[in-house]
């Protein structure tokens, strides 16, 4: 059985999130975006731990959850959290996120019963934990050894295992002794596989893409998630395969060019720059304009770390596929400025319809058959994306990137986000 599985969401009781958000709204847009497992996001939230023990039902034996009103509705849940640790390593305070798995209500309970020892975890769906890395292990794996936790979005400037402003230079540094319990690493939306791949000390992890929601929408949710083929949709068989790496059933993970994502290159967002890790570093990471300091983004700090040249594979590899989500697919051929436009969600609704979910139209569908839904500009923007045949303005300092889908056709060039970025020839 396929299985497609976004783990690293939020709830409700998260900052910046969509106060909608519910286990109905998520079960139902995972359904339209061909997400058939979804991590429930924020257990550690005793309001939010509360509506899932209302409103889900484990599936016998599988540590996997469904709808308590709807237990046929083809969509399971898994128990996950994510949290920040803030702690003093040197002479350095370091802002980490982790993201936790756990099989059962009962074990999240007795995360939460040790969590709270180092926070209010009522105040923010993802709770602030004055602990440190290995103690935040130590104390989720001492509940149980069938829990999982990995660094999340691991390398964005800020709370990042590998942030350029307050993270560390290897996995081994963050987690000490526990790193024995690390299996995995979240690339987030700014970096991909080929990034990681360049650094050998990070071999022995398994790559994880997820898409760090904050709402139910198709073009946040899903954007980023894993492919299993699995005998039969469980905790442990999730688990399992991110542990072992095992290509027979981690397939892919499915990634955004990582230009896409809001930190891919160094730059100012108040001063409309954004430059390469090359021209960045020639200006020593100070702001032409302002003179302030730059935003160091994630293919400069890549660069940094990076023992291998570009484009090397290692040969246990997990394989990847970019996408774009198909509303920011849409919106991109139309030039118009949101993928929640009328407009757009009526050609996004027609071919979901067609095809059954957003994944089957942005994976399976033949060209052909895009065209006899849509026009064959969509269509074609479609197989573009899926043969990774695009070109994407980078993001930067929490600017998104902007996807050039026809990038011979000029008049594209200027279509979604019309922010004119700054790069260093402005300068010379």
């Amino acid at each position: 059985m396929r299985v497609i599985a976004d783990l690293h969401i939020h709830g409700r009781y998260s900052r910046a999130t969509s106060q909608k958000m519910s286990i109905e709204e998520m079960g139902n847009f995972a359904k339209i975006k061909g997400l058939n497992l979804v991590g429930t996001g924020d257990f550690t939230h005793p309001k939010w731990l509360k509506e899932l023990q209302e409103t889900l039902v484990e599936e016998a034996g599988t540590g996997l959850y469904k709808v308590a009103k709807n237990p046929e509705f083809p969509v399971y849940f898994m128990l996950t959290t994510e949290v920040s640790t803030i702690f003093t390593f040197g002479n350095d305070v370091k802002k980490i996120h982790h993201v936790i798995l756990t099989p059962s209500m009962e074990v999240a309970v007795q995360i939460n019963e040790r969590l709270a020892k180092y926070g209010d975890l009522s105040v923010d769906g993802r709770p602030t934990l004055s602990m440190s890395a290995p103690q935040l292990v130590e104390e989720v794996m001492e509940v149980s050894k069938d829990n999982m936790i990995f660094p999340a979005h691991a390398w964005t400037p800020w709370f990042s295992i590998f942030g350029a402003f307050s993270g560390f230079n290897s996995v081994e540094e963050c987690y000490q002794d526990m790193t024995k319990h690390i299996y995995a690493l979240e690339t987030g939306l700014s970096s991909d596989p080929p990034m990681n791949w360049r650094l050998s000390k990070l071999d022995q992890f398994t790559l994880v893409s997820n898409s760090d929601s904050h709402s139910f929408w198709p073009w946040r949710m899903g954007r980023e998630a894993n492919v299993f083929e699995l005998k039969s949709p469980s905790y442990w068989e999730v688990v399992d395969a991110i542990k072992n790496k095992d290509k027979t059933s981690f397939k892919f993970t499915v990634e955004t060019d990582p230009a896409y994502g809001k930190y891919h290159w160094t730059g100012h967002r108040n001063c409309n720059v954004s430059l390469s890790p090359k021209e960045a570093i020639k200006l020593g990471n100070i702001c032409p304009v302002c003179r302030k300091k730059l935003t160091k983004g994630v293919e400069e700090r890549v660069e940094e770390l990076a023992d291998r040249p570009a484009g090397f594979r290692p040969e246990n590899a997990i394989g990847y596929l970019h996408l774009l989500p198909l509303s920011e697919i849409i919106a991109t051929v139309l030039n118009v400025d949101s993928p929640s436009t009328q407009q757009v969600w009526s050609i996004y609704n027609k071919l979901v319809e067609k095809f059954g979910n957003e994944y089957s139209v942005l994976i399976d569908a033949p060209k052909e058959a895009l065209e006899s839904v849509v026009n064959g500009k969509i269509a074609e923007a479609i197989i573009r994306v899926r043969e990774d045949r695009i070109k994407v303005v980078p993001g930067y300092d929490g600017v998104y990137g902007r996807p050039i889908i026809f990038w011979n056709d000029f008049k594209y060039e200027k279509c979604y986000g019309k922010v004119q970025q700054l790069n260093l020839t402005d300068f010379m």
